[in-house]
C-alpha cells in the first residue's frame, strides 16, 4: 500500500485524503550521528514513524532535511565537537562556522519556520486539513510549533478552510513510558535505524574508543532492532491517538490557545 504523496496517482491521492485528511511531513537534518550511523539519521527516524502513521490513513509528505539553522543546535555547531568532526569528515573545521554561511543564525531560524509555514499552506491547497510534523530532529519541534501557531494567526479570519497542525517527537510523546527516552546517536537513536534501515548503521564503529559525538545513556552496541521495532511502534501509538483526538475535537485545535499534540484534549 503505497502511502507517499510523491508516488500517489490523483485518484489514489484523493481517496487517502478523503478516508483521512491528515499529511504527515517528516522533518530531519544532515547531522553527526557517530562513525556508525548516517549522516541523515534523523530524516531517516522520522519518515519512517510518519510512513507507519499515514499506512493507518492518510499520506506522508517528502521528508525535509534542508533549511534548518546551520548555525546553531547542530553537533557540528558545537565548539566542543566541530574541530573534531572535520577531521574525521576530512574537512577543515572552519567550513562548518557560521560566517561560512550567507544567512545569520537568526535569519536561518526565520527562513526555516516559513518554509514550514509554506509547507502547510501546500498541504492546505490539496484540501488536507491537519499536518502533522514528525520531528527526528529534537531542536525541530520548536520550529515546527512556531510554524504551526505562526500559520494559523494568518489565516484566522480568512475565508477558506483553515489546517490544523501538530508537531511531535518520539522522545516527548515517550518521556515517563522509557527511561531516558531519546538520545543523539546512541542506543535508542541506532535501535530505530537498526530497525528501519540496517544497512545504514555499522556497529562494529559502536564502541568506546571509536566513539565520538554520542550523547546517550543507552550505549549505541547495545542498540538491537528488537528495541528500535518497540519504540517505533510506541511512538506510532501515541500520535495516531493524537490524530484520532483532532478528529473526535477539531475546534481545540484550531482556536487561540489551540493545542499543538503533545497534550490533548
Amino acid at each position: 500500500m503505497e502511502v507517499r504523496f510523491q508516488y500517489l496517482r490523483p485518484e489514489e491521492l484523493r481517496a487517502r485524503r478523503e478516508e483521512c485528511p491528515v499529511a504527515y511531513v517528516p522533518l530531519g537534518t544532515l547531522e553527526w550521528h557517530g562513525l556508525h550511523n548516517p549522516m541523515g539519521a534523523d530524516g531517516l527516524q522520522a519518515e519512517e514513524i510518519a510512513l507507519r502513521c499515514a499506512s493507518a490513513g492518510g499520506v506522508a509528505f517528502p521528508s525535509v532535511y534542508y533549511g534548518e539553522s546551520r548555525a546553531g543546535s547542530l553537533l557540528e555547531t558545537d565548539p566542543e565537537y566541530q574541530e573534531g568532526i572535520g577531521k574525521r569528515l576530512g574537512i577543515d573545521s572552519t567550513l562548518l562556522r557560521e560566517e561560512r554561511f550567507p544567512f545569520s543564525g537568526m535569519e536561518q531560524i526565520r527562513h526555516y519556520q516559513q518554509h514550514l509555514i509554506h509547507i502547510m499552506a501546500e498541504a492546505a491547497s490539496y484540501g488536507f486539513l491537519l499536518v502533522v510534523f514528525v520531528v527526528g530532529h529534537y531542536p525541530l519541534v520548536d520550529h515546527a510549533r512556531s510554524a504551526v501557531l505562526s500559520y494559523n494567526q494568518w489565516a484566522y479570519d480568512k475565508k477558506w478552510r483553515r489546517i490544523a497542525g501538530m508537531a511531535l517527537a518520539d522522545f516527548l510523546l515517550l518521556r515517563g513510558k522509557y527511561d531516558p527516552a531519546g538520545d543523539h546517536a546512541g542506543g535508542w537513536e541506532t535501535s530505530h535505524l537498526l530497525a528501519s534501515h540496517p544497512q545504514t548503521v555499522d556497529l562494529s564503529l559502536a564502541v568506546p574508543e571509536l566513539e565520538y559525538g554520542v550523547m546517550s545513556q543507552l550505549r549505541p552496541e547495545n542498540a538491537t532492532a528488537q528495541f528500535g521495532e518497540e519504540i517505533y511502534e510506541a511512538a506510532v501509538k501515541e500520535i495516531l491517538k493524537r490524530v484520532e483526538d483532532w478528529r473526535r475535537n477539531p475546534e481545540k485545535y484550531m482556536s487561540h490557545g489551540m493545542l499543538l499534540g503533545e497534550e490533548m484534549s
